[in-house]
Order: C-alpha cells, then structure tokens, then sequence
C-alpha cells in the first residue's frame, strides 16, 4: 500500500477509506498484513481521486460513476454518467417557488426548451443541465440582461465548436476508465482554462475597441484592466 502511495500520490489513510467504502477493491493477499496492488488498482485510483477532489463527488456518486465505467456501457453512455454525476455549474436557488411557478413567471425553461430545439441537440429531459442552464437565465433576467434562445444561439454555437474538439480528444480511447478520466479532465480542468481565455479575450477585444479612442495608455500601470476596468 505504501507504493501505492507513492506512485498515485494519495496519502494511505485515504486509500485505507476507499478501500472500506468499496471505491477500490482490495489488492491480493500476500502476508497476514500486505497485498499487493496492481496497475488497475492504480488506475482506478487516480480515477476515484480525480472524482472526489476535481470533481466533487460525494461517496455514492463516486460509486455511481465507477459501477458504470466497470459495466459494458458504450463511450455514450460511460460519458453520460460521468457528466450527469458532476455538479451542474450553476445550482439553483430555491425562492419558495416550484420550477413550475418559476418559468410561468419568466419563461426561462420554455427558452432552454427552443434553444435545444434551434441547436438540435439531443440534450436528455432528465439531464440537470437544463435545470441549471434556466436557473442561470433567471439570475441574468434579475440583473437586467434579458437573454433568450436567440441570444443564446451564438454562445451555443460556440460551445458546439468546444465540444467537438473536446470529443476529438477521445478518439482512439477504449477503455471506459481512461473515458471517464479524460471526460473529467476535460470537463473539470479545462473548465476555468476556457474562462480565463474568454476574459483574455475580452481585454483583448476591449483594447482593440476602445483604447485609442478613450485615450488609454495600453502599456501603462492602470491597474483597472481592460475588459475588467
């Protein structure tokens, strides 16, 4: 266990937990207090951590991910649970209205449902991305940007463009644990990556808009930015 240790860089009182909660099954006896651990045992391992710590899994949508990546299940399906397991990026805020209530209020379910349809994407109904991407438009629509599925459309487009490179990566990936691994790398790490490009871009754009005419001095020490001024 010890070299399992040092090699996943997971501390043994971790591994000692998974091994409990049957995240990781148990290596092969050698000694009345040794076994020896193999490579899938590291593999899985990495995967486990990688769903606990980026992730941020609890112990029972751990082993909903792992149960379905140990099953025959396509790159679909492997991915579908790896995704619908991680926490949605926006979570709603319950106001004391049901999500009924709320859409008959503003709409913003109905706007999800026409920008799926406009995309043609095939988007589960029991996918929380719907639920999360409504709750977002509502926060939008409270602070004075009333964003619908026509303005969405460009930003979908885009995230179309995004996905498909993200699926390139996959090509040639068979094993539904390296899937699953890559999906959460994917989708968790490169998450704040694309953020910080998109503000990268941002300041970029501003500058080539704005600074000439308002007269600003790209180069100086104006710490207010450009896009974040």
């Amino acid at each position: 266990m010890s070299e399992l240790s040092r090699r996943s860089g997971v501390p043994i009182p971790t591994i000692k937990f998974y091994l409990r909660e049957g995240l990781l099954r148990p290596g092969r006896a050698t000694a009345s207090n040794q076994a020896e651990y193999e490579e899938d045992h590291l593999r899985r391992l990495r995967l486990v951590r990688a769903l606990t710590t980026l992730g941020g899994l609890s112990v029972a949508a751990t082993r909903e991910v792992l149960e379905a990546v140990g099953e025959p299940l396509g790159r679909y399906k492997t991915l579908g649970v790896t995704h619908y397991a991680l926490r949605s990026p926006v979570t709603a805020e319950p106001d004391g209205r049901d999500t009924e209530e709320q859409d008959a209020a503003d709409g913003s379910t109905a706007e999800v449902e026409r920008l799926v349809e406009r995309m043609g994407w095939t988007v589960t109904e029991q996918s929380p991305l719907r639920g999360a991407l409504a709750t977002g438009l509502r926060a939008l629509r409270e602070v004075g940007a009333d964003y619908g599925a026509d303005e969405l459309a460009p930003y979908a487009e885009l995230a179309a463009a995004t996905a498909r490179l993200d699926l390139d990566q996959l090509a040639g990936i068979e094993d539904r644990i390296d899937i699953a691994e890559r999906a959460l790398v994917l989708t968790v790490l490169m998450e704040p990556v694309l953020a910080t490009l998109r503000r990268m871009a941002q300041e970029n754009e501003a500058a080539r808009r704005y600074a000439d005419q308002d007269g600003d001095d790209r180069d100086g020490d104006d710490r207010s930015g450009g896009a974040g001024g």
